[in-house]
Formats: structure tokens, C-alpha cells, sequence
């Protein structure tokens, strides 16, 4: 008998192959062959993956990287992640578990003692009884494939919160970068208002001097005290600016990172690797974790259709249990035992609630329908992106290198006007322009180089790097 139970329970979870979950097909998007119109940015499909290279290799800064270790380590947004990455392991480990019976032991023990006025034979008569027993509760034999449906969606949903787990990395490493480039950035701003501060400090002093020897006018003084008092403005300015990125650097980290600054350390002394491969849309885009999060989504929702459509057809389960029983402990497991069995399947038909059921089904294909609209939309985000980034890139060297030489001519004009003025040839007014124009042009050497590395930041981010 128990072999003959085995073999049906074993026939009827063989039967149950049938699946209404319907077959996945990843959404065709119809992508640009190059990043660009002209094909300008179209490289060969075989260069190495952006993803392949990781943020240690990409960023050449020591401190830099001390920094993103760190940040890695103690940001909270990354112990959301991991913490969301644990819940949906528990989540699937939970559903996956439903595809086996569930299995309990269970022993019992009664002892009953009947007086002699009511036995039957006159005598009081006690008794005892023991029991053990394997029993399966409710186990739901999956005909039309809906447990499996369901543990399909509990799988995708896990794999979705480790590529956003991945995705959320990718963005923490890029975020804190941008951040180091901000408070370098600060940093050397605050150095030329300091520098431009003395500059200007002492150029107000002169003209004081030249003006109480009768060969400057008072204007010319207030002129010069004007901007002595902005350059001041400006080192209070960077002075705070720069506290705050620390403060902000501070945040991201989890904890203070003041310890692994580098007062010897430029925004122009840093370097990133070379060039980045940047390869065809449909190879690099499909390497991006927030797009494999997306398709994942996608693929959970497919399994929830095939879920709500086995839920219109019966549920068939089965509770049974085999166990022996003896009046003597001691005779439990040997021959002295007698066996107890007993099997007691049910089945569940939808009927008064179909309607229900059918609207639940609609639902899980609009949704699916939405999933596929998410990915599609976010491979086309990704693609902007990209463009974007490479786009940027190609002008801001060209940039750079135009203002790098404007800075030349404008602090050659600065020293000319100086000279000429301390010669008696120009008024005080051109040497206060042409330092004017210096410093603008210190400025913007600065932030343009700061733009220029934050778009390298973002270029490697949005082509997938930055994975461990």
C-alpha cells in the first residue's frame, strides 16, 4: 500500500508539467547602429566591455579610490541594496519551497483509566496508546504550472534587486567621484581667490601710496578697494563652498573621510584611464544593470500572467499521513506495531469568484504590458545618455584647450597693462580690467576642467562601468 501511494503522489507531480505562463520574448527596441547620426561614434562591436573595467583600473587617484572604498563599505543607500537583496532571496527561498510537500513528524500519547463500575467486564480497566506518524498537509499538485509561475516571479523579482543593487554601485562610485571633483575643484578656486587676494590687496595698497603722492585719483582708490573687498568675498565664498563638499563627501561615506585627503592632490594632477570603449548600442546598453533589472521585471511579470491564468482552473491538493501505533512504547518500531494511514485529497474549482480571477488575469497582462513599456523606455533612456556623454566629451577637450590658452593671452594682457600703468602709460581702470579678465579666465580653466572630468565620471557610469 505504501509503495502504491508513493508511486501515485510521484505520477501526479510528473503529470503536472503543464504550464500557463506564456513564452518570453524580449521586447524588440529599434536602436541607432552608432551613438551619432553621422556614425562618429560607431566603434567596433569586439572592443572590451565598459563593464569589464573596474573602478579601481578607471580611477588612477589613490585618494580617490581610498575614498570610494570607503563609501562602498558604509553608505546607506548600499545597505538598502544588499539589506532589499536579502528580503527577495528569503522571498524566493519561500516560494521555491512550496514546489516540495511539506513534510511533518508527529508523535501523540494518551493514557485512559475507566473505573470498574462502568467497565464492561467489572473490573477498572487502564489503557495506553502511542502514535507516530510522517504527514503532508495540503500539498497543491501543480497541474497548470501556477506554483512554478509563482516561483518563477519570486526568482526574477531577486535577480531584479541584485542588478539594482549593481545599478545602485555603479551610481555611488560616479556620485562620490563628482563629488571629489567638486571639492577639488572648490579647492583650487579657493587657492586663486587667496592668491587674487593678495593680488589685489596689494595693488589697493599701491594705489593708496600713488594716491597720497598726489598721482592717483580718489576714484581710482575706490576702484582698487572694490575689488580687493570682492576677492575677499570670494575666499569667504570658497572657504565655505569647500567645507560643504567635505560635508557632502562625509554623507555619501557613511563617516568622516577628512583622514584620506590629500592637500598635495589637483584637479589637474588627476587622471582617469584612457580611452573608453564605447562599442555598438545593442552590446553595451544590454550590459547595463538598471536595463537587466528592468528585463527582469519584465520576465516577473510574464511568470505572474501564467500564475493568474492556472488560478482559473481547479487546484487539486492532497493531506495524508502513514504512521504506526501500539499500546506499548516499547513495541513503537517493531513488529508488535500496527500501521495507520490515511489520504484525503481535495479539489478546489473557481466558480463564484471567476469573475474575480478573470479580472485578476487582465490585470497581470496590463501590468506585464507595462514592465515591457519600462524596459523599452529605459533602453532608449540609456541610449540619450550615452549620446549625450560621448557628445559632450568631444567638445570639452576642444574646451579646455581654448580656454588654457585664453588664460595665456589674458595673463600676458594682465602683465602689459601693469607694467604700462607703473610706467605712468595707462590709468589704474585698464590694469583693473585686464585683472578682471584674469581672473574669469582663472575661473573658467577650472570649471571647465571640473565639467570635462565629471563628463568622463558619467560616461564610464551610463556605459555600464563601475561593476565589481
Amino acid at each position: 500500500m505504501i509503495n502504491k501511494l508513493i508511486t501515485a503522489a510521484l505520477l501526479c507531480i510528473a503529470v503536472a508539467s503543464c504550464s500557463m505562463m506564456p513564452e518570453y520574448n524580449r521586447p524588440d527596441v529599434q536602436l541607432n547602429k552608432s551613438w551619432s547620426k553621422d556614425g562618429k561614434y560607431a566603434l567596433n562591436s569586439e572592443e572590451e566591455n565598459p563593464a569589464s573595467i573596474g573602478w579601481e583600473d578607471y580611477f588612477e587617484s589613490s585618494v580617490l579610490k581610498r575614498i570610494i572604498s570607503r563609501t562602498l563599505k558604509n553608505n546607506f543607500d548600499m545597505r538598502l541594496a544588499v539589506l532589499n537583496i536579502d528580503a527577495a532571496k528569503a522571498a524566493y527561498r519561500i516560494q521555491k519551497s512550496e514546489l516540495l510537500p511539506t513534510v511533518s513528524a508527529k508523535g501523540a500519547a494518551s493514557r485512559e483509566s475507566v473505573p470498574a463500575d462502568l467497565s464492561s467486564t467489572g473490573n477498572s480497566v487502564t489503557s495506553s496508546t502511542f502514535s507516530a506518524n510522517l504527514g503532508v498537509t495540503a500539498y497543491e499538485l501543480d497541474f497548470f504550472g501556477r506554483v512554478r509561475s509563482l516561483n518563477q516571479k519570486a526568482l526574477e523579482a531577486y535577480f531584479a534587486t541584485q542588478e539594482a543593487k549593481t545599478s545602485t554601485q555603479i551610481a555611488l562610485i560616479a556620485e562620490t567621484a563628482s563629488a571629489y571633483l567638486e571639492y577639488m575643484a572648490d579647492k583650487e578656486m579657493l587657492k586663486l581667490s587667496k592668491k587674487n587676494y593678495d593680488s589685489y590687496k596689494e595693488t589697493y595698497e599701491l594705489v593708496k601710496r600713488t594716491f597720497e603722492l598726489g598721482d592717483a585719483t580718489q576714484l581710482e582708490v575706490a576702484q582698487a578697494e572694490s575689488a580687493y573687498q570682492s576677492a575677499k568675498s570670494n575666499v569667504a565664498q570658497y572657504t565655505r563652498e569647500v567645507a560643504q563638499d567635505i560635508n557632502a563627501m562625509n554623507l555619501l561615506a557613511g563617516g568622516n573621510v577628512e583622514d584620506l585627503l590629500d592637500d598635495s592632490e589637483s584637479i589637474e594632477s588627476l587622471r582617469f584611464l584612457g580611452n573608453l570603449p564605447e562599442g555598438v548600442p545593442s552590446t553595451v546598453l544590454l550590459n547595463r544593470p538598471d536595463i537587466q533589472s528592468a528585463e527582469h521585471s519584465l520576465k516577473a511579470a510574464n511568470a505572474d500572467i501564467g500564475a493568474a491564468r492556472a488560478a482559473l482552473y481547479p487546484t487539486i491538493s492532497l493531506t495524508g499521513a502513514f504512521g504506526v501505533a501500539s499500546n506499548e512504547l516499547d513495541n513503537i518500531l517493531d513488529s508488535g506495531a500496527r500501521y495507520a494511514w490515511n489520504f484525503t485529497p481535495s479539489v478546489s474549482i473557481p466558480i463564484f469568484n471567476r469573475g474575480a480571477l478573470k479580472a485578476s488575469l487582465e490585470t497581470a497582462k496590463v501590468k506585464e504590458k507595462i514592465a515591457a513599456t519600462e524596459y523599452e523606455k529605459a533602453l532608449q533612456t540609456a541610449f540619450r545618455e550615452v549620446a549625450d556623454q560621448l557628445a559632450a566629451r568631444s567638445t570639452y577637450k576642444e574646451q579646455l584647450d581654448a580656454q588654457e590658452a585664453l588664460l595665456k593671452s589674458t595673463k600676458k594682457a594682465y602683465d602689459l597693462s601693469l607694467k604700462r600703468y607703473e610706467n605712468g602709460v595707462n590709468s589704474y581702470l585698464t590694469v583693473l580690467d585686464s585683472q578682471r579678465s584674469l581672473v574669469s579666465a582663472q575661473q573658467t580653466v577650472v570649471a571647465t576642467r571640473q565639467a570635462y572630468m565629471t563628463n568622463l565620471v558619467t560616461l564610464y557610469k551610463v556605459l555600464g562601468g563601475g561593476q565589481i
